[in-house]
């Protein structure tokens, strides 16, 4: 779907997919990186369970809804990726409810 140049040497950094090691380029967005690294799913819709992925790329659709570090439904599209990012594609609808310490 989208293609570029290889990344070049120094603009490389690691994040996590879902727990799996996956290489951005410094300075992308979140959604730049993974559409870059041929993801097309980001998230199921919380209705029917179909796959969504980004579609304005400015903050305006909620298409490209993931978790980051932790926190759910930050738009992929506004954030900037960072050595380290942990980023969790979400199915469903995320609990409004802090998670149990049990």
């Amino acid at each position: 779907m989208f293609r570029r140049d290889p990344i070049p040497p120094g603009e490389a950094i690691e994040i996590l997919l879902d727990g799996a090691p996956f290489t951005a380029r410094r300075g992308d967005t979140v959604a730049n990186a993974l559409l870059a690294g041929g993801i097309t799913r980001f998230r199921d819709s919380v209705v029917s369970g179909a796959p969504r992925a980004p579609y304005c790329l400015m903050g305006t659709c909620f298409e490209c809804l993931v978790t980051i570090d932790g926190t759910p439904n930050r738009q992929a599209c506004l954030v900037t990726v960072e050595a380290g990012m942990r980023i969790e594609r979400q199915s469903g609808a995320p609990s409004m409810l802090p998670e149990s310490k049990a």
